[in-house]
């Protein structure tokens, strides 16, 4: 049995939200054990299909780094100590990211081998696979030896978890040249090209991300936290645009009517609510951050990526990765 911790607190929508995720998953998958940590008043409804572990504190979006440390009766501590006492092998909330970078970090630590952690995420793309990228904001500034380890790590989700076989590794970059990029790029593209072990394939520019052309994209967490807002932003924008155009007139509606069925999979395609979250990669264990503004269908596919992750081994993978250079 698969035993997840749901921090139930802290996101924009409250736990209302987490409830009707947590009982669309449970009725979904039958090979898992939820412990949702929250205020217990709150989460009585799923008492039948989860463990409630009641927190009488929550962590605000706009508290510090360090808080959650200091608040021992908050539900994302409670629930990361759920993992770090090894009745639960994997985490997943939509609380502070500073807070849960920090608390997963030290709670948690790293896996023997890697110096910096990461935020990873899956996005979609043109031929619907999916790609990878990493680091999404983990940290403002990284050194070549760090977006090394990111690729390796990026590597073993892509071949371990979406089984793909010789997974296509990319630099982002202003450039697809080898002599572009900053100056840390730089020297991280002449240390992955002597990777052996990694089908490194050189730089991706940003507008490539979601073309298909690779599996894993690395860039440092400044560059990466800008991608991944930016990216969010134009998707809605496109979503939204493409919905004001057909309601304009009886005409437009019509059309919409007609051209109803590949809409809705081009609509599938472009939503990046079906992967849920990202994973902080590179701690000892499964810690997956959802959306702050998660709604129950985004929140539902975290604790799915979460439950992907924990049967898929991805922290044992990664670790026997590093142990073998």
């Amino acid at each position: 049995m698969i035993k997840i911790a749901i921090d139930a607190m802290g996101s924009d929508a409250g736990s209302a939200m987490v409830v009707e995720a947590v009982k669309k998953f449970q009725a979904t998958y039958k090979d898992v054990e939820l412990y949702v940590v929250g205020k217990a008043s709150e989460l009585e409804e799923i008492s039948s299909v989860a463990t409630i572990i009641d927190a009488k504190d929550v962590m605000g979006m706009e508290d510090g780094a360090l808080e959650v440390l200091r608040r021992k009766e908050s539900s994302m501590l409670k629930a990361l100590d759920l993992v770090v006492n090894k009745t639960c092998a994997g985490i997943c909330t939509a609380g502070s990211t500073a807070a849960f970078l920090t608390g997963a970090t030290i709670k948690l630590k790293m896996i023997p081998g890697i110096v910096r952690g990461a935020y990873m995420s899956p996005f979609p793309t043109e031929d619907g696979k999916g790609v990878v990228v990493l680091d999404l904001g983990a940290n403002n500034e990284n050194t070549p030896e760090h977006l090394v380890q990111f690729a390796k790590m990026g590597n073993v989700f892509a071949e371990k978890i979406w089984q793909r076989p010789n997974p296509k590794v990319y630099l982002l970059s202003n450039g697809s040249e080898e002599n572009k990029g900053s100056p840390v790029g730089k020297e991280a593209y002449q240390i992955l090209k002597k990777e052996e072990k990694l089908n490194f394939c050189g730089n991706l520019e940003a507008r490539d991300v979601l073309s298909g052309k690779a599996d894993v994209i690395v860039c440092d967490g400044y560059a990466g936290n800008i991608l991944l807002k930016t990216l969010e932003g134009s998707l809605s924008l496109v979503k939204r645009l493409l919905k004001e155009a057909f309601m304009k007139s009886k005409k437009t509606k019509m059309g919409y009517l007609l051209t109803r069925s590949a809409l809705a999979g081009f609509a599938e395609k472009l939503d990046y609510k079906q992967y849920g979250g990202g994973l902080l990669v590179g701690v000892n264990g499964v810690a997956v951050k959802a959306h702050g503004n998660s709604d129950a269908l985004t929140f539902y596919h975290a604790i799915r990526l979460t439950y992907e992750l924990i049967k898929g081994q991805v922290v044992e993978q990664i670790g026997e990765a590093m142990k073998n250079g």
